[in-house]
């Protein structure tokens, strides 16, 4: 792990992630990052799918390398760059093999469900976010 990314998950590459032209389709990689996202909030903060409460408002991707089914899995590098009172933005890194397949950058807001207006973050994630930066 690099010191930019405090936190990696492998993912498998699914025969359903390959397009037409053999490669991985774009629009998968959103799918890798999310589930970095999932892993991410259940191995450092504890929290579930059903208590996560947050909705992207910003996905930014810079392609940079194919994936293909013959990489099998990759690895998603991910680290909080920022966290407001209500958001968080998280820098990632797509990895297949040697390559770097992909940077991205995405910002998350911790949203009421009932209301869907934006709420503070539970203080306990902001202090374990804190800590896994600093680790």
């Amino acid at each position: 792990m690099s010191d930019d990314f405090e936190y990696e998950t492998e993912l498998q590459v699914r025969f359903a992630d390959i397009d037409a032209m053999g490669h991985v389709n774009n629009a998968t990689y959103a799918t890798y990052l999310e589930q970095a996202r999932v892993d991410y909030y259940a191995d450092v903060l504890g929290v579930g799918l059903d208590d996560i409460d947050t909705v992207l408002v910003n996905l930014q991707i810079d392609y940079r390398h194919e994936i293909t089914l013959d990489d099998e899995t990759v690895t998603v590098a991910m680290g909080v760059t920022s966290i407001g009172e209500s958001s968080v933005t998280v820098d990632y890194e797509v990895r297949a093999g040697d390559h770097v397949a992909a940077t991205a950058e995405t910002t998350q807001v911790y949203v009421d469900p009932d209301e869907g207006a934006s709420r503070p973050l539970p203080e306990t994630w902001v202090e374990k976010m804190e800590a896994r930066r600093d680790e």
